[in-house]
């Protein structure tokens, strides 16, 4: 029973931290009237889709996270890569929609994509299906970051 215990509460810590990860990143994010204004591509996903695939994500990699830490191997680069990841997750949000500079989102999203390439590492090396969970994650973002682009693109310069 100790051990179905302990999934528990590893399942639950994931959970809330993913929740937290999420809800920060919610917060920051103002589909107001600046972003309206910004030009965007014809190729942009409708906005009702990011929260359903961010949730998504999020559900994953919490997953993801649980299976890396049942391997019980090198905790410790775990931990690190997941905070490191987390702070960039929420950092893009406040650069791009509460500072609204998204080139410098642009360039923080380049750090962002290489931390969730090190989660994958990570992970992967603990329980491959961890890994491979983390595929979409990695897709999105890279995604995010062509949107990024394009959206400086289209708009520069900020101030």
């Amino acid at each position: 029973m100790e051990g179905a215990d302990n999934k528990l509460w590893v399942i639950g810590i994931a959970a809330v931290i993913a929740i937290v990860v999420a809800v920060l990143g919610a917060l920051l994010t103002d589909i107001g009237e600046w972003y309206l204004s910004l030009d965007k591509p014809a190729w942009q996903p409708p906005d009702w889709a990011f929260g359903p695939a961010w949730t998504l994500i999020f559900t994953a990699t919490a997953a993801a996270g649980v299976l890396a830490w049942m391997a019980d191997q090198n905790r410790s680069a775990l931990i690190a890569a997941f905070a490191v990841n987390s702070v960039l997750n929420v950092a893009w949000s406040a650069l791009f929609f509460k500072l609204r500079r998204p080139d410098w989102a642009l360039f923080e999203v380049v750090f962002l994509w290489l931390s969730i390439a090190v989660l994958i590492a990570v992970c992967g090396q603990m329980d491959s299906r961890a890994g491979w969970l983390l595929l979409p994650y990695l897709a999105w973002v890279s995604f995010a970051a062509v949107l990024n682009a394009a959206i400086v693109r289209r708009n520069r310069p900020f101030a």
